[in-house]
This record gives C-alpha cells, structure tokens and sequence, in this order.
C-alpha cells in the first residue's frame, strides 16, 4: 500500500477513534445525570432514526442532505487554505432564494435550487473579494455577513419586499407544501417508504455534489491551483497562478454550496422560515463545521460524517425528556469535534498500535 492510501486509513482510524470517544464520554455525562435511565437514552443516541423506523430514517435522511452541503463549503474552503465560518449567513440567504423563487415567481424546484445556489454564492464571494484584495481575515467578515444576511432576509420577508408570501392574518410563516407544490423537490416514492412528507431525493443530489467535488479538488487542473493557493499563496503566484481570482472562487464555490443546501432542505417541505421568532443563525449552518473538522475535509468523508452527525442529532430527539435534554447528543459531537483538533495525537496512537501488532507478526507497517 502506498504512504497516501496508509495516510486515508490512519485518518479514518483517527476519526473512528474520536467517535468512540465522544460516545464514551456522552455516557458518561448521561451517567451523572440520571444513572437509572443512562442506559436507555444512550441506546436510544446509538439507534439514532432507527429507534423509531420508518419515520426516524426519513428525518435522518432528510437532515442529512443540507448537513452533507455545508460540510462541502467548509471543508472546500478548508483545502484551498480558508475557514468559511460564513455558511450560516449564506446558508440563510440561500433560503430566501429558493422560498421568494418559489413560492413569489412560482418557479419549478430545480430552477428555485440554482437560485438558491446563486444566492449564497454571491454571500460568499464578498468575503473572498476582501480576503483576495484587501488581505481581510475571511473569518471576520464572514461572522460579520452571517448577521448581516440574517437580518437583512428577515427585512425583506417580514416587508414589502415579501409581503405576498405570507397571509396578513395569520403568522408570517413561508413553508412550501401547501403555496407551492410545483416548487417542491420530488420524493420519488421516498415519502411513502419512511411514512413522512419531506424525504425527498435531496439525499442523493448532495451525494452527487459531493462526488463531483472529490473529482474537482482532486483530478482537475483547476482543483489543484485552488489547493495550491491554500498551501502558499505567494509560491502560487510565483508559478503563475491567478491566486486572487482562485481565493474568490474558492469562497463563492464554498457560498454556493451552503445555498444548494439551503434549497434542498426547504424546497422539501423540511421546515418553515417565520422572521417573526428568526433571531439565531441556523445550526445547520455551523453544523458543517464539525462535519468538515470530522471528515478531514474529504468530500467523501464528509457524507459519512454528515450522515453520523444526522443520526446522533436524531437520537438525541428521541431522548425521554422527562430524564435528559436533546442538546446531549449536540454536547456528544461538540465533544468529538474537540478531539478532531487531536487527530494527529491519535494518529500517532493508530501507528503505534499497527507497529506492536506488526512487530508481533513480524512485518513493516
């Protein structure tokens, strides 16, 4: 095997062992808390949807498609040398592309998704034009765009800008199923096979983005002058390589992705956006950190990741409220998340580990 191929597997076994970890410790907390009853809600953390299937494998699917997109605009950024902190804001103004497309223009869910994708890409792009020509830190301006977009999504759908999408008379709420169908994307039958309303093919459209992003970053020409710009930029420039350019697309490709994900959660019917009670940032937005710091910012990894983090979130739902918290599965991926920052640690314990077994069997690891 070679030195790449020995690197991925020591990855994965690093990330398996952070898992482990964070479980351990989830119940152990669990433990502290209600001992009698730690053993149950932990099952349940474990079982994730399928503690209640089919309806809780629908939800985890359904979470799992904007999850596996804002995972690919962190860790996209992350492999071409940037922290996108932003894909919250572009998150949020993805979804007000894909429900005012929708719901005002009546557009078809496949356009209101380009729309969707086009929003957070120019969100993004704004920070990527400051980070190129200004030399402005990208996590400043981004944290700064997240509440900007929030706020600014909010003005335009609780007024004028919006006012058709909701009813005078009763909530400001915008939720697709019932004002426009023709916006929502198709479950191919999904829907029926988890006994919910918004499992749709969005799953599979996030697996296919992520697979084309593997095949950019790593088989194309393009891929490989953003990765450069991210290991040195002035070595970049030096090879003649447009590293401005390449920091802006990088951020608008990292913008657009955190749109599509937008669009695929709300263009299924998944929830409702009310700028009534909006004031917090969506978590799936900075879910995608944990995602990407999980996955080691591989496309492919992070749809595992992504789908791991949807089933503890899940699980953690379905914790008996009168003993636990569902916040206690959020805790338990904070806590893997925190040992990510240790992979190289554990890194070091996997080699350690092969090495004893090998020299027991006589061979090189």
């Amino acid at each position: 095997m070679n030195e790449k191929g020995k690197d991925v597997i020591l990855s994965i076994g690093a990330s398996l062992l952070c898992i482990v970890i964070g479980l351990l410790v989830g119940l152990l907390i669990l433990c502290c808390i209600n001992g009698e009853n730690a053993l149950d809600g932990f099952s349940r953390i474990l079982q994730g949807g399928f503690y209640l299937k089919p309806k809780g494998i629908g939800s985890e699917i359904t979470q799992s498609a904007p999850l596996i997109m804002t995972g690919l605009s962190v860790a996209f950024a992350f492999k071409t040398g940037l922290f996108n902190i932003g894909a919250a804001g572009q998150y949020t103004v993805g979804i007000f592309g894909a429900l005012y497309s929708a719901i005002i223009l009546g557009l078809p869910w496949y356009v209101c998704l380009l729309i969707a994708m086009l929003c957070g890409a120019v969100w993004g792009a704004v920070p990527g034009f400051f980070k190129a020509y200004f030399n402005v830190n990208e996590v400043i301006t981004s944290i700064m765009f997240n509440w900007i977009g929030l706020y600014l999504v909010n003005e335009m759908l609780y007024t004028g800008f919006g006012g058709a999408m909701y009813d005078q008379k009763t909530t400001r709420t915008y939720k697709l199923s019932a004002k426009a169908p023709q916006a929502l994307i198709p479950d191919a039958g999904l829907n029926s096979i988890f006994k919910t309303s918004s499992t749709t093919i969005a799953i599979f459209i996030a697996i296919a983005i992520a697979i084309v992003m593997f095949i950019i970053l790593n088989k194309t020409t393009f891929g490989y002058e953003l990765k450069a710009c991210g290991f040195n930029k002035d070595a970049a420039k030096y090879a003649g390589i447009n590293e401005k350019r390449n920091i802006i697309l990088s951020m608008t490709i990292a913008g657009a992705l955190a749109g599509i994900g937008a669009g695929l959660y709300f263009l299924s019917g998944a929830s409702e956006w009310n700028p009534q009670v909006a004031t917090a940032l969506p978590a799936i937005g900075f879910n995608g950190i944990p995602v990407a710091l999980l996955a080691m910012s591989n496309p492919i990894g992070v749809v595992f990741a992504a789908i791991f983090v949807a089933h503890i979130s899940v699980g953690g739902a379905y914790l008996p409220t009168k003993y636990f918290q569902p916040e206690i599965a959020d805790l338990i991926v904070a806590v893997i998340i925190y040992l990510c920052a240790f992979v190289m640690l554990f890194k070091g314990v996997v080699i350690k580990m092969l090495k004893k077994h090998a020299d027991k069997e006589g061979r090189q690891v």
